[in-house]
């Protein structure tokens, strides 16, 4: 019977009991044909996107294996079935299918030429596989791109930490000159002249009136409702996690034990199961050749011991979301796995007086214990939920209708 029982959560996990689940996710080849679309052709989907299921309310609640387990919360750093944080949900599907539009759509930035997926891009792990970030016209950032994939379960957000909700973390790269460029007044005028939207977050809030114009708070809770429904928890450590321990070979258990040891000190910080303790760490990671140091979460918190310091990213993807750290400096999981084994505050400027996280130490680990670290971070990938990128889209529609007239 327990086994069964877990059979079923497995399958609600996975999405496989939902209704017009490919609604949300990729399915090669289902794609319809969107030539000669009309104005009123795009719908909001209205069953919830895989990991969710829809209550009475039409909201879409988090379901997953996690929530059968206690919280780790003063548990040190837990074990392998311990909950995740509190999660973010509640928004109803048709909110999440208008947050997919716009993430995708271009005509969130100034000149149409960036959308959030520009950066944060689906096929890179929801990050952008470069050092550091581009803005409009090439422009280079001074960070990386962090990933999006469970930011659901995030109380932090931005390297320096200086964001506590989505909807403020959204509002950055949205009115950055050097980033998408926009301002609030001119996003509402464009998003207000496009009929398919005016009518799509007529239906995704429904409680104002339908001829009401778009409003901000409209857009950032639909990008929000989107964003928080990128989850990921059915890689094969999750699989190895919930009972089925065939899913991780010889090797990649090794990495695991060396992982959560206190030799390697990684569960520390990158607590499972959601692999980060969601804190501030100062680690002293370099900057690349040439570059000034990083203040980091000093400025955010005006405190002299947090420079140098970031928030301590999510395992979960990284083979995916390469190159590492916030200044993007290692290009591989070896190279960011052997960083931490060369020495406390070995990369540390000499001018530069750094108060350096207490788990930051020197491990001395093998090479061969290096790469089985590296064996099981790859264990942690899981894109099974990745959302199907639109086809169309309500500015396309409107630049067709100019175009057919």
């Amino acid at each position: 019977m327990k086994r069964l029982s877990l059979i079923l959560l497995s399958l609600i996990s996975i999405g496989f009991l939902y209704d017009k689940v490919s609604d949300f996710y990729s399915v090669p080849g289902t794609e319809p044909n969107y030539a000669g679309i009309q104005n009123d052709y795009i719908e909001l989907c209205a069953t919830c996107p895989p990991g969710f299921l829809l209550n009475e309310e039409n909201k879409c609640i988090s379901k997953n294996l996690y929530q059968q387990y206690e919280s780790l919360q003063d548990a040190g750093v837990g074990g392998l079935k311990t909950a995740l944080p509190k999660v973010r949900d509640g928004f109803s599907p048709q909110q999440v299918d208008l947050g997919r539009y716009l993430f995708f759509d271009p005509v969130l930035s100034k000149d149409g030429s960036m959308s959030c997926a520009t950066c944060h891009d689906p096929n890179k792990g929801f990050s952008d596989g470069l050092s550091v970030g581009q803005g409009m016209n090439g422009s280079k950032l001074n960070r990386g791109t962090p990933s999006l994939w469970n930011v659901a379960y995030l109380k932090k957000l931005f390297w320096d930490v200086r964001a506590s909700s989505l909807e403020e973390q959204m509002q950055g790269p949205l009115y950055a000159e050097n980033e998408m460029g926009n301002t609030p007044e001119n996003l509402l005028l464009s998003l207000n002249q496009i009929p398919t939207y005016r009518r799509l977050f007529a239906e995704a809030f429904p409680d104002r009136e339908v001829n009401d114009s778009i409003s901000l708070f409209e857009i950032y809770t639909s990008i929000a409702a989107f964003e928080s429904s990128l989850i990921s928890l059915n890689s094969k450590y999750d699989q190895y996690a919930h009972g089925f321990h065939e899913a991780l070979n010889e090797k990649e258990i090794e990495g695991l034990n060396i992982f959560r040891s206190f030799v390697a000190r990684c569960a520390e910080c990158h607590t499972p199961p959601l692999f980060t303790n969601q804190q501030v760490a100062v680690i002293g990671s370099p900057e690349p050749d040439g570059l000034k140091l990083d203040p980091g979460a000093e400025i955010t918190f005006n405190d002299p011991t947090r420079r140098g310091g970031f928030k301590v990213p999510s395992l979960r993807n990284i083979e995916k979301t390469g190159p590492y750290m916030h200044s993007g400096n290692f290009k591989t999981l070896k190279e960011t796995v052997a960083f931490y084994n060369k020495g406390r505050g070995h990369a540390v400027p000499k001018n530069e007086k750094l108060y350096l996280h207490w788990h930051i130490w020197e491990p001395d680990l093998t090479d061969y214990e290096l790469d089985r670290l590296v064996d099981f971070l790859k264990t942690l990938t899981d894109e099974s939920f990745t959302p199907k990128v639109p086809v169309i889209l309500p500015s396309a529609v409107v630049k067709q209708d100019k175009i057919s007239s």
